[in-house]
């Protein structure tokens, strides 16, 4: 009896045995849809755990219910983890998504050779910045969004309209091509107002080169370029919407929709919407401190599903924006006019641009691009009219020959431009003559694999230009890596150039009271550049990340335009440098990402950027010797919940006075532009973010524009020569200028907004 009482207590144990060990919990660990093989899973606050085989499955076993928090790391990614409840309320496995902690070092990336190439494997130094970088800090522009990158600022150029352009390592906005998608689109008219109304839903990253890029891009990439890369329809989320609104009364709202049009078209479509109108004077000189603005743009690409997989996208943009800023009582009524200070500006902007890849087995691809600017501007009483139209097509074959990775390319850019300036008048500045340039062109670009981990890239082109001749620009990029990639050196040289147009790129020809004077024929600027650059990946074993990027670069301008506007206060005098001008200095990016969420990137530039003319050597206006960005964050996993603090600091810059006797001062202060945000992810597609903007209330100086209170100068008296004289009530001998300006007049503010991605 005894033996049955026993044996029956045996089966009813091993039963609660089995029992217990019921439980298993399985899934998989993926890196995008790669899967993450020898990744650790534990549950957290037990021994319990496992390791990812080659499918990236794991399974742990558990022996009673209740609730668990997973978590899945692995060296080189983030962390992540999930809290789930046993028994499970539904079958499906757990699937964990970790990020590479440096994703950014090793990108797909095209803008340094024409060519989809691994980052770490490009020859040409090409910075990579993913669309969340910039929703740490969000904003309703690309222009403002560049705030948070080494080496790039947005300058604003006019206190009143708050244009501006982008600078790279200190060289103005008309250095810089920017491109989408590869297609020049933001040129002339549009380096000071193009790089507003691309939405930010439809961003899949920017490529950043600095440096001259002329033997691929041609003119105007002389100190560098930014390419930005729209999704793929294909993954591109079916719907993102994401809007905020500011303290100031700011609203911005971006949407993306993908969607099929048929078997063999894939779509994306994107609208971008800003509204702002809520006239404000902080700094009470009688001016807007923000131009007022409604923009509208509507952003479309078709995706061509193709035999043998051949490419064939289009693209088209539409943009509209009216915006001003003035004396604070300015209305519509007054534009044109001398009673009340205001400039207006009508923008209507559209766009077209694609590649298609011909048929066969070459790979030959024909890029093309198109877009038309109409600008109908009013600077208080100075009216600007001006239509731009350019046309541009490129063929380009890639062949690999062994170790020899081929690219010949044609080109072809045509460009139409009118206004009613003097710029598009005859020699006697009667009949209006629009400019029209022809410049078609021819590269060659050759890669050679040297060794497994040594490569040379030599490249040339030579373009046409039908009113100044021909151009020729070559480079040469030398990069040698380690056998596991961890460190990369890379040496370039390269020629770079451009043909300039004053009343396109220099938003101060236009506004306030100089006269502009041109003294010769402008000829077309040259650079050569030199850089070196140097990548650095260390991993510790704790599952830290440290990611160092460092480069020194030197850049020689022949031929150099660059406003004087020091010579004659009451001018702006325009003409080919007749010496040099010289961009060199240091900059160094570092990453770094902890396995609990913590991540931190910080950058810093300094430089010199000089002019020397006539044995007399001048700091450029408007250039800082020393800026600084940074970006620090931290998830709380558990919460859902992530903080973002970015900022960027900058030093002194020598700014354009109105002569000896303005008692402004010459150089700006040390300023930095601080910021804060928490972003609480709701379910899967939810995000709610808020923060505060320039939590220092920085603001440049009340008396930036120079006699705010007489705007016409119905109060200054010239000299016969123009000069300005001193009189009692103008002893500084003043007249009004809004061109003394280095930063926003934003000062601190707060803003909230909400994202949906289905």
């Amino acid at each position: 009896m005894r033996r049955i009482i026993f044996s029956i207590f045996l089966l009813v144990l091993a039963g609660f045995q089995g029992f217990a060990q019921s439980f298993k919990i399985s899934g998989k660990v993926l890196a995008g849809s790669e899967p993450l093989e020898f990744a650790n899973v534990l549950i957290k606050g037990t021994s319990k755990g496992s390791v990812t085989d080659a499918n990236g499955a794991f399974s742990i076993p558990i022996d009673q219910a209740g609730t668990y928090t997973i978590q899945a790391s692995m060296i080189g990614f983030q962390t992540d983890q999930k809290t789930i409840k046993i028994p499970l309320e539904s079958a499906s496995e757990l699937i964990f998504n970790l990020s590479e902690m440096d994703g950014g070092l090793d990108e797909v990336v095209i803008s340094g050779t024409m060519q989809e190439v691994s980052k770490l494997d490009s020859p040409v130094p090409v910075e990579v910045y993913k669309s969340d970088f910039f929703r740490k800090n969000p904003t309703p522009s690309i222009f403002e969004s560049l705030q948070n990158v080494n080496g790039v600022r947005p300058q604003i150029n006019c206190n009143v309209c708050n244009t501006g352009d982008i600078h790279i390592n200190g060289l103005e906005g008309p250095y810089t091509m920017v491109l989408i998608d590869g297609m020049p689109i933001v040129s002339g008219l549009a380096t000071v107002y193009g790089l507003t109304g691309i939405p930010q839903a439809l961003i899949d990253r920017i490529e950043v080169v600095k440096g001259p890029a002329s033997t691929l891009y041609g003119s105007e990439a002389v100190g560098g370029l930014i390419n930005v890369i729209t999704k793929r329809p294909e993954s591109a989320p079916k719907l993102a919407i994401d809007a905020f609104g500011t303290g100031w009364g700011e609203v911005n709202l971006d949407l993306g929709i993908r969607s099929d049009w048929g078997k063999k078209v894939q779509s994306l479509t994107g609208i971008n919407g800003f509204y702002y109108d809520n006239p404000i004077d902080n700094n009470g000189d009688g001016f807007t401190d923000l131009t007022l603005a409604k923009r509208i743009s509507v952003f479309q690409k078709l995706n061509f599903i193709r035999p043998e997989n051949k490419v064939f996208n289009l693209a088209g943009r539409y943009v509209y924006e009216n915006r001003w800023g003035g004396e604070m009582n300015w209305a519509p009524e007054f534009r044109g006019g001398n009673e009340v200070y205001g400039e207006s500006i009508y923008t209507s902007r559209w766009e077209t641009f694609g590649t298609w890849q011909l048929p066969g087995s070459e790979n030959i691809n024909f890029q093309f691009s198109a877009n038309g600017h109409n600008q109908n501007s009013v600077y208080g009483t100075t009216v600007y009219i001006a239509d731009q139209y350019v046309g541009f097509g490129q063929f380009t074959w890639a062949k690999t020959v062994q170790k020899h990775n081929l690219l010949l390319g044609l080109a072809y850019r045509y460009t139409f431009y009118d206004d009613n300036t003097s710029a598009t008048s005859n020699e006697s500045g009667g009949l209006n003559q629009p400019s029209i340039t022809h410049l078609p062109g021819i590269f060659l670009q050759d890669e050679v694999k040297l060794t497994e981990n040594q490569s040379l890239l030599l490249g040339a082109r030579v373009d046409y230009n039908s009113l100044h001749g021909t151009i020729f620009s070559p480079r040469v990029n030398y990069k040698l890596s380690s056998a596991d990639k961890a460190t990369v050196f890379r040496l370039s040289a390269g020629n770079g150039f451009r043909v300039a147009n004053v009343f396109t790129e220099d938003h101060a020809a236009l506004t306030g009271a100089r006269e502009v004077i041109f003294t010769e024929e402008l000829k077309p600027e040259q650079s050569w550049n030199v850089n070196a650059n140097l990548v650095k990946k260390i991993y510790t074993t704790s599952g830290t990340f440290i990611g160092f990027d460092a480069s020194a670069f030197y850049t020689y301008f022949t031929n150099r335009i660059i406003p004087d506007y020091e010579t004659n206060p009451n001018q702006i005098i325009y003409s080919n440098l007749d010496g040099s001008a010289v961009s060199k200095g240091v900059s160094l990016n570092i990453d770094a990402a902890w396995s609990n969420g913590f991540t931190a990137n910080a950058g810093a530039t300094l430089m010199d950027v000089s002019i020397e003319e006539e044995g007399i050597k001048t700091r450029q206006l408007l250039t800082e010797k020393f800026s600084g960005v940074w970006s620090i964050g931290y998830k709380f996993i558990r919460l859902g919940l992530s903080v973002d603090y970015t900022g960027n600091i900058y030093s002194p810059m020598r700014l354009p006075r109105l002569g000896e006797l303005d008692d402004r001062p010459e150089y700006s202060p040390w300023y930095s532009i601080q910021n804060i945000q928490l972003t609480k992810k709701i379910g899967e597609n939810w995000e709610i973010y808020g923060g505060v903007k320039n939590l220092l209330n920085f603001t440049p100086p009340a008396n930036s524009i120079a006699r705010s209170f007489d705007p016409f100068d119905k109060n200054v008296v010239f000299a016969p020569d123009g000069s300005v004289v001193p009189t009692p009530e103008n002893p500084n001998a003043l007249t009004f200028d809004p061109n003394y300006v280095f930063a926003p007049n934003q000062g601190i503010r707060g803003f909230l907004g909400v994202r949906l991605t289905l």
